[in-house]
């Protein structure tokens, strides 16, 4: 008797360890280091009004930039207007809380109007080298408007800081790295022609990422962070057959609410 006793004990099944799923949406607010820009179109067609060809290579340097939040009346707008972030991703053990991420920045990086910068090169057949004002009008407007767009695939760390025993309060500490894809839509006056192109991959980012984890129910979390990005744009899509080159430092405060499922 007391053998199958140990026996029926020895033959219990071991509980395992879940992970978790998770998904989150949310917003963002950006400020953006200088960026030098560097436009070139070798291919330009000859114009006969002007008796050149519409050939261009030029940088310009120290450009400034701002985002756009969008969030005037935020409930009666489509959720996408503004500035937005999402995430989806999986702990693979709880104790553990190691997890890997799909981050989904969208970032709109607005160059501002009526700057006066260096600007240095050739404008068709015309060599500048001086101070110039980027005037919207008659020169250059350029922003990253439909999104500057970093996606990025992140290792997380989930760092527990107080809780509830029955685990349904927890504050914890997250920190995150990773790297990625730039998937801009530019939206470019350049000599008074305007484009706003297509969606496509124009570069490579990287970042971290580091805030605050609320959960509450097991289920629902509110998670605060700060993310410092760099983006390098290498293949930006302009006027005709030209191509822009520009990168920058980004800085992010996000504010996200999620779910998050056992499995």
């Amino acid at each position: 008797m007391l053998q199958l006793f140990a026996h029926a004990q020895e033959a219990a099944p071991v509980k395992k360890e879940k992970g978790s799923f998770y998904f989150s949406w949310g917003y963002n607010r950006d400020w953006f280091s200088k960026s030098t820009l560097h436009f070139k179109n070798t291919s330009g067609n000859y114009n006969p009004v002007t008796g050149r060809y519409d050939s261009y290579d030029f940088t310009i340097y120290d450009a400034t930039a701002k985002d756009r939040p969008g969030f005037k009346n935020l409930l009666r707008s489509d959720l996408t207007i503004p500035q937005y972030n999402y995430r989806i991703g999986y702990f693979f053990k709880k104790r553990k809380s190691i997890g890997i991420e799909i981050n989904f920045d969208h970032v709109k990086y607005i160059m501002n109007d009526n700057q006066t910068l260096r600007v240095k090169g050739y404008i068709m057949d015309q060599q500048i080298d001086q101070d110039t004002l980027i005037n919207p009008n008659n020169f250059l407007h350029f922003e990253h408007s439909d999104g500057a767009n970093f996606l990025m695939l992140n290792i997380i760390k989930k760092q527990k800081f107080l809780g509830t025993k029955n685990g349904n309060q927890l504050l914890a500490g997250v920190i995150k790295i990773g790297a990625g894809a730039v998937i801009p839509r530019t939206d470019v006056t350049l000599f008074g022609q305007r484009l706003n192109n297509k969606f496509h991959v124009a570069g490579y980012c990287a970042g971290v990422e580091a805030g605050l984890r609320y959960e509450a129910f097991k289920h629902i979390y509110l998670e605060y962070t700060a993310k410092g990005s760099f983006a390098n744009y290498t293949n930006v899509l302009v006027i005709g057959n030209g191509k822009a080159h520009h990168y920058f430092w980004c800085f992010e405060n996000i504010l996200v609410l999620g779910l998050q499922f056992p499995l």
